[in-house]
């Protein structure tokens, strides 16, 4: 029998991703099993949970079916937030009123399942329980499809959306073969300043696909001069031009190419600028100067969600390091993050492990420059071999009428 064990609360934050319930599932689901009182979902992450909005989700994960669903449903069952937890120092009532609403459920274990701003959330309360003497063990729950945490070998999320990304990829390359008449189409792809989604592209490279013609990362400066020479060079050589670009390219002076178009950017609490339109603004420039057909495809959220085409080794993963969190937080771990550590690529292992949040939070791990070729057009094949293992096997979908069934949870309580 479980050894019996407080409360639990766990939230969900930042941009979702395919399997971002998977992780869900492996901390309600270890929760449960290893003793833990009532576990509650915050919704709509701490933001939500400053307005005392919370369900209990055994009201809500009834069956093993649930679980399963759930595991396949994409987006945040929970709802996110994109909420700046201030310092304590400029706002102690924020950090007061969130304890003391984890003081009345009685709250022993906080999880929180997020990217790097979410890592940001854990490390400042959990300093602000240290500091007040809080029994409250502070967890987080990594994911994130842009793959861009510090010292995990990779995030859970990303390995579906590089699954997404490769196989579209694919077919856009298909696609442009049909009429034989010169084409460049532009790919922009989610990728702020790392460019790990962007390189996933080149997965397309296969026996029966060429894979695109150039792919171009936020980690090496975008030379316009070159580009439009690169492009100039390939059509007379092919008809049809496949090129990928991370969102947050940008030229050697620091500004991004898509603040060359007239999009007015956004800007949310963490700071983070809103980019897009850089394939837009390359395919306009690529038509203006060479009179052919062009085209800019955004892929936009749809790599985040298109869970019909997960990767099973991404959904697995994702549900043990929900699992891996609880494990350490009832045995005493407080302040820290899931890693997941790569023993081999063949056989493909991998562990988890625990690792200090402080020294996660804010760090932003980007692509290594040599898994980028000299030219920064393209990447090697350490990159390639680095991600073939994270989008192996399927989670067939539980379909109904024909379409995939999803668990979902009515947000406007």
């Amino acid at each position: 029998m479980a050894e019996k064990r407080g409360n639990v609360i766990v939230g969900q934050s930042g941009g979702p991703t395919a399997v971002i319930n998977s992780s869900l599932v492996g901390v309600y689901k270890t929760a449960k099993d290893r003793g833990a009182g009532k576990v509650y979902g915050m919704l709509h992450g701490v933001q939500g949970l400053l307005q005392e909005k919370y369900v209990d989700l055994s009201e809500h994960i009834r069956s093993d079916l649930d679980i399963e669903l759930l595991k396949r449903t994409p987006s945040s069952f929970l709802g996110s937030c994109r909420y700046k937890l201030p310092e304590y120092t400029d706002k102690p009532e924020v950090y007061e009123k969130i304890f003391e609403i984890l003081k009345k459920l009685e709250i022993e274990y906080f999880f929180y399942i997020g990217g790097n701003d979410s890592m940001d959330t854990i490390k400042k309360l959990y300093d602000y329980g240290q500091e007040i003497g809080s029994n409250i063990h502070f967890m987080g729950v990594p994911k994130t499809i842009d793959n861009d945490l510090a010292v995990t070998d990779h995030t859970p999320g990303y390995g579906s959306a590089a699954k997404y990304i490769g196989s579209i990829t694919k077919e856009i390359i298909r696609d442009g073969l049909v009429y034989g008449t010169s084409q460049v189409n532009v790919m922009e792809v989610m990728g702020r300043n790392a460019g790990w989604l962007t390189g996933a592209t080149a997965l397309a490279c296969c026996e029966d696909c060429e894979g695109p013609d150039m792919i171009f990362l936020p980690e090496v400066d975008f030379d316009m001069e070159n580009f439009l020479t690169k492009v100039q060079k390939l059509l007379k050589e092919k008809t049809s031009l496949v090129i990928a670009v991370s969102e947050g390219i940008h030229m050697a002076d620091g500004t991004y190419v898509c603040e060359l178009t007239e999009n007015v950017s956004q800007v949310d609490s963490f700071g983070h600028r809103t980019l897009t339109g850089a394939a837009s603004y390359l395919a306009n420039k690529v038509a203006s100067t060479f009179g052919c057909k062009s085209r800019a495809i955004e892929i936009s959220t749809l790599q985040r969600c298109a869970a019909h085409l997960s990767s099973r080794v991404d959904i697995t993963e994702a549900f043990q390091v929900g699992g891996a969190a609880v494990k350490a937080a009832f045995e005493g771990a407080n302040g820290m993050m899931i890693t997941l550590k790569r023993v081999s690529d063949e056989p493909y292992i991998c562990v988890t492990d625990i690792y200090d949040v402080h020294k996660i939070a804010n760090v932003e791990k980007k692509v290594p420059r040599e898994w980028i070729n000299e030219t920064g057009d393209f990447v090697m094949p350490p990159f390639i071999g680095y991600i073939k293992p994270l989008i192996q096997a399927e989670l067939t979908a539980i379909m109904t009428d024909g379409l995939p069934r999803h668990l979902t949870l009515n947000l406007n309580q």
